[in-house]
């Protein structure tokens, strides 16, 4: 855990934890029920909800686990905690006014994913509009979906090379963005200061070119030397990045 820091939500204390290593936030579930319930005592209302859930089987509550936290009093005791996936999930189990919104927003999000699968040109008409939302420029956001279309066509390179989703993609990812960047994917995004956000929505138009060339470039390469192996796999992904790497140079 690299920090134990407080956030406020409608001005409440939520303890809150970034796992590095993970790349992920941890809430204090306790805090996020007092907040919610407004009870005098979340910390007994969770014992019982935790109970009746795991009664029921609820997974959500059989995952959780619990951290180190800074308590009141200033000493540091094990909390239980979720991450965002598993809060949302325990919040639509939790009959309270200001739990709605969140039921609402997870109601809106699961249609719009349904109709999505059922028209993928929906994703990228979305995508338009939160970029668009957040304030970039059309150039800006040409060049992002130019990156994804890219982005899609090294994977699926990857995916006939027998390359597994998951933990070789990131190896795969990371051989690139070294070979390019001089960085891995997350060296850049702490010279960023990033955390959970996005690295390619961070990125600048020339960062997002030459991103996109060392992927094409291994792509292309891939399709001609035909990698049977991680390993062989590895190699081209270096020789990709470098490609960029080599214009990153020049352009410098």
């Amino acid at each position: 855990m690299t920090n134990d820091k407080v956030q406020l939500f409608e001005n409440q204390p939520i303890r809150t934890a970034w796992i590095e290593d993970e790349e992920e936030w941890y809430f204090s579930i306790v805090d996020v029920v007092g907040v919610l319930v407004e009870s005098k005592d979340p910390t007994s209302y969770w014992r019982k909800l935790k109970q009746r859930l795991k009664e029921e089987g609820n997974e959500t509550v059989t995952n959780c686990h619990a951290l180190k936290m800074t308590a009141q009093d200033g000493k540091k005791r094990f909390t239980d905690v979720a991450n965002t996936e598993q809060l949302l999930r325990l919040i639509q189990s939790i009959p309270s006014k200001k739990a709605e919104p969140f039921k609402m927003w997870l109601a809106q999000v699961g249609r719009e994913r349904i109709e999505e699968v059922i028209d993928p040109e929906l994703t990228i008409e979305r995508a338009l509009e939160t970029y668009a939302g957040k304030g970039y420029s059309r150039e800006w956001i040409n060049q992002r979906l130019q990156a994804i279309q890219v982005r899609k066509e090294l994977t699926d390179e990857w995916d006939k090379r027998g390359v597994k989703k998951g933990a070789e993609y990131a190896i795969l990812t990371d051989e690139i963005s070294k070979a390019w960047s001089g960085m891995t994917t997350r060296q850049y995004k702490t010279f960023k200061g990033l955390k959970k956000e996005n690295l390619r929505d961070n990125m600048f138009t020339l960062e997002l070119v030459l991103n996109m060339l060392a992927e094409a470039t291994t792509a292309e390469i891939s399709k001609q030397k035909q990698p049977e192996t991680f390993e062989e796999n590895r190699l081209v992904a270096t020789e990709g990045g470098a490609a960029a790497g080599e214009a990153r140079i020049s352009v410098e």
